[in-house]
């Protein structure tokens, strides 16, 4: 008899500690309850010790923090017919626990099929320039997108990054053979204008000499000097124009002769 009353007791007691447990629960600082009273919602509680009704009340954990979820590949054709490979990532977090408990079955998954969804749509608008280019502006119109969708389930999206975005083979090759060709229409126009500017400085210089002849001179006696610097055995010596014109109009006055 008195081991059947201890047994009894014994139940007893690991019943009401069952109890206590299922009553008192402890949240963390970023955790919030979302308490259900006979399966109607009641109050959303935390952080801290919260105390439930047993069989009465259930709650449901929702975390505060910021959620990083990555968006897949997706396989997508832009608006000029190009197929690319892109992902990214989506940065988010739970503002009203008890719309993402009511309103939405799994806001996690919805949210990344919100944004698989988006990204595909956006990204196809776009052409391959813009996805290269103006990476900014397309994170940017796909984060107002997603957090439009997401805005009625309690859920704001911080961020959205395109993170890679896979070029086919013959693209990757197309591009770097225009990246050469502008590389090459670069380094002609820079040769142009070096041109240009050399020319420039020739005819200030002609107009130079032109003022005074002198300088001519001296510019042959100068070249001499550095030609005799040099460790060879030609020498030059530069003659003047004139000289060697009149000496011409010479010759040519005798043969008419």
């Amino acid at each position: 008899m008195e081991a059947v009353i201890i047994t009894f007791l014994f139940f007893v007691f690991l019943f009401f500690v069952i109890i206590l447990f299922s009553m008192i629960k402890v949240l963390r600082e970023y955790e919030r309850g979302v308490i259900f009273r006979l399966g109607r919602f009641s109050q959303t509680k935390g952080p801290g010790l919260i105390i439930l009704i047993p069989f009465i009340d259930k709650m449901i954990k929702v975390s505060l923090r910021t959620l990083v979820m990555d968006v897949p590949s997706q396989d997508i054709v832009t608006k000029d017919n190009i197929s690319v490979k892109v992902n990214a990532v989506v940065y988010f977090r739970v503002l009203q626990p008890e719309k993402a408990v009511i309103e939405v079955q799994d806001f996690l998954f919805a949210t990344s099929q919100i944004a698989q969804t988006t990204l595909r749509s956006v990204l196809g608008q776009s052409e391959m320039d813009e996805l290269l280019s103006e990476r900014d502006e397309i994170n940017k119109k796909l984060q107002v997108i997603i957090d439009d969708h997401t805005e009625p389930w309690g859920i704001k999206v911080s961020n959205v990054e395109v993170k890679q975005i896979d070029l086919p083979i013959e693209m990757q090759r197309a591009m770097a053979r225009q990246a050469e060709a502008e590389r090459e229409r670069r380094a002609k126009v820079i040769h142009a204008d070096g041109e240009f500017q050399a020319s420039q400085r020739l005819a200030d210089a002609a107009e130079v000499i032109n003022k005074q002849p002198i300088s001519l001179q001296l510019r042959y006696l100068q070249t001499l000097t550095e030609i005799a610097t040099e460790k060879n055995s030609t020498i030059i010596f530069p003659l003047p124009v004139d000289i060697i014109s009149q000496f011409m109009k010479m010759v040519d006055s005798g043969n008419k002769k």
